[in-house]
């Protein structure tokens, strides 16, 4: 075999290894990015009705109440006497009696008597105080306190719990007006802390103190019987722990002490009234200091029990101090610096991530919940993250992380969505399975659904849930109501439960949500008109109005906050399950990322637009028809202030949904375009994105700084539109360089067998063409330039590159564009220097040429509808994603072994190959100094908003490592192997060939 032909098997093998690993780098990013859906079992609740509200039954005055003298039931009286004093009007007189014939921790009793002598007679105080309340609940109502004669009223469900509300929360307008401050802290008693010793300002904490009273007599009037109570870590000082977390002297020391004498009567308040405090943490909950100790010696492996036996004992410790603490709840799911306090270094780490940490952390909480008689609240909330990252919806994963463990001492908390509380999310299959306790959480005001500033009645659907889940599930005894909690805090409205704001509109889902608890077949009609009644008006025309409204109020919600034809279906990309209200990433921001907003739209598909763009319609014409019932009311029959709120919140929404609505048929047009190259689609989304800038402009100009009804945030859509908007113009430029990149590999190829070569430049494009196709040939291409061949042999490719990556990216991402084209600098500068001079116009040619090839790939897939075009693809087609990184990628390899084999003829294949690893390495090594430098997140986080490929909230929530899983550290493992890389290029390149032996001559 010839040497030529040789070299041309050997070329075409590479070529078939090179297109191979490709392939299967491919294959993997298509693996992991696992792109795709199936159609999600919805859940089926029954239509709302709106039955026509009677008139309020006045209550009578009672003139003589017989009762055991208790705090509890001195609580309930007040309530029912306040009850009695609110009413409108009352109607003759009556007595109770309460007879309490046992220590039953039941909320069981029995109304007997008669209307005039009413006597509530139950086994226990729990049940004579639930009673009690019952009656002011029936006044608030407006319905007969006399209805139950003769009944026996139990619950369903006894354990009930709420969040803190917005206990101790300070309404400060300038901590929402900027609105984007995305932080889960809720601050909480931040009025009362102090930075040094005596660290809590006890005049604040006496205001704190009212409000928590406050709220465990609201809490109780509407039937809960628990609180979750956030913190744990700083109230406690490891002391038990072996050689101390904290050294003498250390501040941690000291406000541990200080608060939980500081909170301790908050505690006991609440013991006093007969509602539980679980105190609720994340795990790893942390500090510097213990995150050091733990590390130092367990070198913080949660799969030890030792690790464990730090928390617990400082758990038992602040037990036997506080008795009031029923237990604690631990979540492990989320965590970082979104839920740190400001100020403060408690913090918490997502560091429990395998099966086995997982049920050594339980196994030991529970080991002295058992001794201490206390309960251990375990959230099966995980969000995709580690080995149990499926836990909270996958049956399998719950299993296998949580069978045998069956103390009674355990509860299992469990959102009744598969997801989080978004709707169109199928019923969570996990709270149907397992023998411990469970309890369901239900989110009062919803914060993927405009943090409750919306009407937004979820009664029929959270009672279908339980339905549901009771008949599946006798294991469920309780339920967790978040009153307020969920999501940022100071990103929506300042509405803040029993203290600021429009609360009362959400407060609908509290009652609803109680009341379905104590009584799964619940009136939810008459719920809607007790809570009508009680916040809004007492006229009977005004609440059946109010009660028609609320009906309608979920068409508004399931269509103008989420796209059917995607939020009907459960969605899977890198590993996760992307939530149904993807365009929304989220609560307040519209997403402008390719990722989501090409995924979407391409599972709506081009003729599903119309329809989804028509149900936006329908959500803004249902909140429309909420108005006008509304409005068309007495305002005058209402409570003071209470139309305006509601009108105003009517008005806000149908703003909100009209804006949502111009923005979803601008980028599903873009979709529909990007998909069939047909120019009506262009036109329709040239015509809905002028709609949508116009909308926009009217919405911040209405609602910017507006803390009731604030501004959505659009940054991300804005940006989106940025880069939609040069769509059509970078086509068109991609379109001229790859003309002007065909034509030089045109030249290039006729060049080698015409008489073309004569004529100015042809002979760089022949010596970049051959140079590239056939680098052993490159020594001999590059002979013979003059000085415009030369020239043009840098200038063509150099200017491509640069062209072809400032086109990819619309002229607007600085960072990958510098970091592209720096690494690329690097790698040449390296290998000239390496080279001194030999070599060359060799390496530039062979460099050169392949860089063409690769960036004619690159302009002919932007040539069709530009960098969205090109982005629309590489998400939603598998076959052309696969089939462009295969060839991208090999050509990228193709780089590197093309310029080794053109050096090689010269300096011979080790140095050749030492060469070009060398200069490889170095093109990694020093971008990603400068990236690890910077910090991986900030790095992501800029190169994200600058590009837009994935959401832009991402960062600003988990942060994109946290989500994506990407070690912090990866920039500088990047680097170190570029070092490596490099070190051993270079030990290739610079070591001296052995010379051989002379042979001695006898």
């Amino acid at each position: 075999m010839t040497t030529g032909r040789r070299r041309g098997v050997l070329a075409i093998v590479t070529a078939v290894v090179l297109l191979a690993l490709s392939a299967g780098v491919a294959f993997v990013v298509s693996d992991a990015l696992g792109i795709r859906a199936e159609p999600a079992q919805q859940m089926t609740p029954a239509e709302p009705q709106a039955p026509a509200v009677a008139a309020s039954v006045p209550p009578p005055t009672f003139t003589s109440i017989d009762a055991p003298d208790t705090v509890r039931m001195g609580a309930a009286l007040d309530e029912l006497t306040d009850a009695v004093d609110s009413a409108a009007t009352t109607d003759g007189t009556a007595t109770l009696a309460v007879a309490i014939t046992g220590t039953a921790d039941d909320d069981t009793y029995t109304l007997t008597g008669t209307p005039s002598a009413l006597r509530i007679e139950a086994a226990g105080e729990t049940g004579a105080v639930r009673g009690v309340y019952d009656l002011a609940a029936a006044i608030r109502a407006g319905t007969d306190v006399a209805a139950h004669l003769g009944e026996t009223v139990t619950s369903k469900l006894p354990f009930r719990m709420v969040d803190l509300g917005a206990v101790g929360v300070e309404a400060d307008p300038a901590e929402w007006e900027a609105g984007d401050n995305y932080s889960h802290v809720s601050g909480a008693f931040e009025n009362a802390y102090l930075a040094d010793a005596p660290y809590v300002d006890q005049s604040a904490l006496a205001g704190d103190y009212d409000e928590w009273d406050a709220y465990l007599r609201h809490i109780l009037a509407l039937g809960y019987t628990a609180v979750a109570w956030n913190g744990f870590i700083e109230y406690v000082d490891f002391s038990t722990a072996d050689g101390g977390v904290y050294p003498d002297g250390d501040p941690h020391i000291a406000r541990a002490a200080a608060l939980r004498a500081a909170f301790t009567p908050f505690w006991e308040r609440a013991a006093e009234l007969g509602v539980k405090i679980y105190l609720r943490t994340d795990m790893l909950a942390l500090t510097p200091e213990l995150d050091s100790y733990l590390e130092q010696h367990f070198g913080s492996d949660t799969e030890n029990p030792e690790l464990w036996k730090v928390y617990t004992d400082a758990l038992d410790e602040l037990y036997a101090d506080v008795p009031a603490i029923s237990g604690v709840l631990i979540r492990i799911g989320e965590g970082g610096s979104i839920y740190a306090e400001p100020g403060w270094d408690y913090y918490s780490a997502l560091a429990v991530r395998s099966v086995t940490a997982v049920r050594t952390m339980l196994t030991s909480f529970l080991d002295a919940a058992e001794a201490s008689g206390r309960e251990v609240i375990f959230r099966t909330w995980s969000v995709g993250i580690g080995d149990v990252g499926d836990m909270h919806t996958d049956p399998a994963s719950y299993h296998a992380v949580l069978d045998g463990i069956d103390s009674p001492n355990l509860i299992v908390s469990t959102k009744y969505t598969l997801g989080d509380f978004y709707s169109w999310l199928p019923l969570n299959e996990t709270l149907e399975t397992g023998d411990q306790r469970r309890i369901v959480e239900f989110q009062s005001r919803r914060e993927f659904e405009a943090f409750g500033s919306f009407p937004n009645d979820l009664g029929p659907e959270f009672q279908w849930a339980m339905q549901t889940l009771l008949a599946a599930n006798p294991h469920i005894e309780g339920i967790w109501t978040w009153t307020q909690d969920g999501g940022p805090w100071r990103a929506g409205p300042m509405t803040l439960y029993l203290q600021s704001g429009f609360w009362q509109l959400y407060e609908l889902n509290t009652m609803t949500s109680v009341a379905i608890a104590r009584d799964p077949d619940a009136d939810l009609a008459a719920v809607d008109a007790a809570w009508a009644r009680r916040y809004l008006s007492d006229d009977p025309a005004t609440v059946s109005a109010v009660v028609a409204a609320m009906a309608d109020s979920r068409e508004a919600i399931r269509e103008g906050l989420y796209i059917q034809a995607f939020a009907e279906n459960r969605v899977f990309a890198v590993g996760l399950e992307p939530p149904p209200q993807m365009w929304l990433f989220e609560w307040d921001i519209l997403t402008g990322d390719t990722a989501t907003l090409d995924t979407i739209s391409a599972i709506v598909g081009a003729d599903g637009i119309n329809e989804a763009i028509a149900q936006g319609d329908a959500a803004v014409a249902a909140a429309e028809r909420m108005r006008d019932l509304v409005e068309e009311t007495d305002a005058a029959s209402w409570y003071d202030g209470a139309y305006e709120q509601l009108t105003d919140s009517l008005d806000y929404e149908v703003d909100v949904l009209g804006l949502l609505n111009s923005y979803r048929a601008m980028f599903l047009e873009a979709g529909r375009w990007h998909a069939t190259l047909d120019p009506a689609a262009y036109d329709a989304w040239q015509q809905a994105r002028d709609e949508f800038a116009s909308a926009a402009a009217a919405h911040l100009d209405r609602y910017q700084g507006d803390v009731d009804h604030p501004a959505w945030n659009l940054t991300a859509a804005q940006l989106g539109v940025e880069h939609a908007d040069r769509d059509l113009a970078m086509a068109w430029i991609a379109r001229v360089l790859l003309a002007l990149a065909l034509a030089w590999l045109l030249i290039g190829m006729l060049s080698s067998r015409t008489r073309l070569v004569r004529r100015p430049g042809a002979a760089a494009a022949r010596a970049t063409w051959i140079s590239a196709t056939r680098p052993w040939r490159a020594a001999e291409a590059s002979l013979g330039l003059d000085g415009l061949d030369r020239i043009l042999l840098v200038v063509v490719p150099g200017a491509l590159l640069v062209g072809t990556r400032a086109v990819q990216t619309s002229f607007l991402a600085p960072v990958q564009f510098a970091v592209t084209l720096g690494a690329w600098a690097v790698f040449a500068a390296v290998l000239l220097a390496l080279l001194r001079g030999r070599s060359g116009r060799v390496i530039v040619a062979t460099v050169g040429g392949v860089v063409v090839l690769r960036c004619t790939l690159t302009l002919a897939s932007l040539s069709f509808t530009g960098p969205g075009g090109y982005w629309y693809g590489f998400w939603t087609d598998p076959l052309l994603r696969t089939t462009y990184i295969t060839v991208a990628f090999a050509l990228f390899l193709w780089t590197f072994v093309a310029a080794g084999w053109a050096l090689a003829g010269r300096l011979g294949a080790r140095r050749a190959t030492g060469i070009v690893l060398t200069a490889a390495g170095a093109g990694l090594a020093v971008p990603a100094v400068i990236v690890g430098a910077a910090g991986l997140e900030q790095a992501l986080t800029l190169w994200n908003d600058q590009l837009g490929l994935l959401p832009w909230g991402l960062a600003r929530i988990l942060g994109i490592t946290t989500y994506l899983e990407i070690p912090d550290d990866t920039a500088w493992w990047a680097a170190a192997f570029g070092l490596v890389l490099g070190l051993v290029g270079l030990a290739l390149a610079l070591v001296p060939r052995r010379r051989a032996r002379t042979p001695l001559v006898e």
